[in-house]
């Protein structure tokens, strides 16, 4: 499926990974295993660089919201040809990135956004190609959004047209994503997918290790 100029991609990426230790979007992709640094295996790409790649397949403008880390992140953001949106108050937590990221996607004059959030392995492209055809199926049933659900979890990217963003954007601060899908689930079209990627959290070194311990969550060669 062809790049979709209505959507602007938005990756959240301003949290502070205090589990994990460093920053989860310059976390190697894919994992390395135990012993490669001394085998001399390494990889360029990055939880970052992935995901913008991945949006990047699908869409022609890419957000990444940062925050304290803006300095880190940066090049990666540039080098993939991205646009950086800054998060003053980042510390008010995921939702206020969303907010942020949205507030810039009208600035672009786009009304539909494609979200994702950086700590989680990029999904299979055949999973953004299946969400796409189900938002254009539900937009004409008046529906707002499509989420992805693995074996009943809800993921991430999720697809907002201009009425579910603008959700986002009325809700209080004090809110959270959940709060505001909740209070709309009668026009959030859930779509079943075959990939556990869309709700895989990677918070700790142990998540991030067992990574390499399912081939089938990890790319093909």
């Amino acid at each position: 499926m062809g790049q979709t100029p209505a959507f602007c991609g938005v990756i959240l990426a301003a949290g502070e990974s205090s589990r994990m230790g460093r920053d989860k979007a310059l976390l190697p992709w894919p994992p390395q295993p135990p012993g490669s640094a001394t085998n001399s295996v390494t990889t360029t790409e990055t939880f970052l660089s992935a995901a913008i790649r991945l949006l990047f397949s699908h869409v022609d403008v890419v957000l990444v919201v940062v925050g304290k880390n803006e300095t880190v992140l940066s090049p990666v953001v540039y080098a993939n040809g991205a646009s950086l949106v800054m998060n003053p108050d980042a510390a008010r937590g995921q939702f206020s990135s969303l907010r942020v990221g949205l507030h810039e996607v009208l600035n672009r004059g786009r009304d539909a956004a494609m979200v994702t959030l950086v700590d989680r392995p990029p999904v299979r492209k055949e999973t953004i190609e299946t969400l796409e055809s189900a938002f254009e199926h539900a937009t004409t049933q008046k529906k707002w959004a499509a989420i992805p659900e693995y074996r009943g979890k809800h993921g991430h990217p999720i697809l907002v047209g201009r009425e579910m963003l603008e959700a986002f954007l009325r809700a209080p601060e004090t809110s959270s994503a959940r709060d505001v899908e909740h209070a709309h689930q009668a026009e959030i079209e859930y779509v079943s997918v075959d990939d556990p990627l869309v709700a895989l959290n990677v918070d700790t070194p142990e998540q991030y290790a067992s990574l390499t311990l399912s081939p089938q969550l990890l790319p093909s060669s």
